[in-house]
Parts: C-alpha cells; structure tokens; sequence
C-alpha cells in the first residue's frame, strides 16, 4: 500500500508540463474561485456543466491517465452514491403528497364540461397533466422532484469542491501558490496585516501534507507486518491498537515539525521580511490574457443560463 502513489492528494505534478502548468498561477486562482463559487444559486444545468468542465480539462491537458484515474474515478463512484442515497431520502418537506388532478375520469369530464360555461376569468388548473411531483415511485422507494434537485446538487458540489482544488494543486507548484496569494494580498499591508507570514505558513503547510501521507503510510505498514489478530483482541483491544497508532502518528507530525523549524532557523529565517526569497517573475503573457478573456465569458454563461430561479 502505497499512499503517495495512490492517493496523491495536494501533491504537484512536476513531469510533464502540461499547458495547465504553464499558466499564471493568479491565473489559475482566479479560475478555482470561480469553481466554487458559480454553484451557488445555481441552477442543476450549470452543476452538472462544472463537472463536465473539469473532466474536459483534466483530458484536454494530457494529464498522465496514472495520475488522476484512481481520483476521478473515486470521486465519480462517491458522488454517484450520494446521488443515489439522497435521491431516495425524504425530502424534509414533511408532507403527504397528492395529485393535483382527480383520480377519477368522470369528474374531470365534468369540470372540463362545466369550465365551457364558466366565465372567461375564472382559473382552470387541469391544464399541466404531464407533472408529477413524484416521477419514480417503486413500492417503498420513492424519488420526488425536491430529492432529486437536493440530490444533483450535493453531488455535483461534492465533485466539483474536490476535484478543483485538487487539480490547482496537482498543477501549481506549492512556491507559486504562495507567491500568487502574497501578490494578490499586497493591498493589506495597509491595514498591517502580516501577509508575508501568511504565506510563509501556507508553503509550509502545503509542504508538510506528503510528510503526513508517509507517515500515515509507515505506520499501517508497520501494524500489517506484525500480523495482529483483530478479532481475539476484540472491540476494545482494537480500539486500544488505533488509540496507540493515533498517538504515534501526532508524536512524528511534531517532531517533523519541530525538524524544519529548527531548519529554517539555522539557515537563518528569523523573520520573514528580513528574509525574502523570490520564487517566481510573474508576469502575465498572451496564454493568461487569454485565459482571463474566456473566464469572463465563462460567468457571462454563469449568469445567461445558470442562475437558479426563484
């Protein structure tokens, strides 16, 4: 078992370079809030559009099959199974439903017989016979609009919150992360906020996520070579094995922590504005500008077909 290489989450694809890589990084950041903000006060279409979207880049970027098969097809089979659960779920409403229309043909003969001699401003509410307020009903099972919208959406958000980010990751080294946000937070100096401290504990958080996925992977390999006999030691000697391996794990994450501050202070980095190390020029070119132009247009579809109504 392998964590590193079958659950690569928050690591960077450094070979190849793909043209996702090659964007600005503000850019891309621009392009991941938009991701997770378009869904809300979406419609369903503009939902299942985002997916759609970022399968279609992840392809269209030849990003190694290796890397994001397992992720996608993960995410997939989850966002399908929560499809499925909350579709059949009550829908919270709390009430019996009945059919607007009666049940019965001779009283819709008759009212459609009276509606002839009825003034020309009364209302007729016989008009929609193709609704159902509940499309799928199998004994005990049933699917009503509501579950099915609060269905599509849960699962959609699931994917797509996920995937974005993982993908911003997947394609932006962690340095021009950092220096992107230092960029974009420079206007709150004025208020005298630390931003170079910020960004200094971002890079190094995002640094310290593979060492927590070794970790991780170290210690289940070590319970799995002392072949434990689970079901002699029950629930509660189960329990105490997790509870001991829990301990173990936190102790290395402080003392891997404790490791690269003491790294970065004999090195020299007391302070980081004393300190500054410039990782990268960025400057936007005719692929960001471009890029810039079809994410304008991308909220002006957002707001043509995508709002939800009311």
């Amino acid at each position: 078992m392998d964590l590193l290489r079958s659950l690569p989450i928050g690591l960077y694809l450094e070979e190849p370079q793909t043209w996702l890589h090659r964007l600005d990084p503000r850019v891309k950041f621009f392009w991941l809030m938009s991701f997770l903000t378009t869904y809300v006060f979406a419609n369903n279409l503009w939902r299942v559009l985002l997916v759609a979207l970022l399968i279609f880049a992840t392809l269209a970027s030849r990003i190694p099959r290796r890397v994001w098969q397992q992720q996608m097809g993960f995410l997939l089979m989850l966002s399908f199974f929560v499809l499925i659960i909350a579709s059949i779920s009550p829908d919270g409403l709390g009430i019996k439903y009945q059919p607007r229309l009666p049940t019965s043909e001779q009283v819709l003969t008759q009212s459609a017989s009276s509606n002839k001699t009825a003034p020309q401003n009364s209302i007729v509410f016989f008009n929609s016979k193709d609704y159902r307020y509940i499309p799928v009903e199998i004994g005990p099972v049933k699917v009503t609009r509501r579950s099915w919208d609060l269905a599509v959406s849960l699962s959609t958000i699931l994917f797509t919150v996920i995937y974005s980010t993982n993908l911003y990751l997947l394609t932006t080294a962690p340095e021009e992360i950092t220096a992107s946000i230092e960029t974009l937070m420079q206007p709150l100096r004025r208020f005298k906020i630390p931003v170079t401290e910020i960004t200094l504990t971002l890079t190094l958080s995002l640094r310290f996520i593979p060492l927590v996925l070794e970790e991780i992977q170290n210690l289940i390999r070590s319970v799995m070579t002392r072949a434990i006999n689970w079901k002699k030691l029950g629930v509660k000697g189960a329990a105490k094995v997790w509870l001991m391996v829990v301990e173990r794990l936190l102790e290395n994450l402080l003392l891997r922590a404790e490791q690269m501050a003491q790294a970065i202070t004999v090195r020299g980095f007391t302070s980081p504005n004393e300190h500054r190390v410039k990782w990268h020029d960025l400057r936007f070119k005719s692929r960001d500008w471009f890029a810039i132009a079809i994410l304008i247009l991308f909220w002006g579809i957002r707001f043509a077909i995508g709002t939800e109504e009311f």
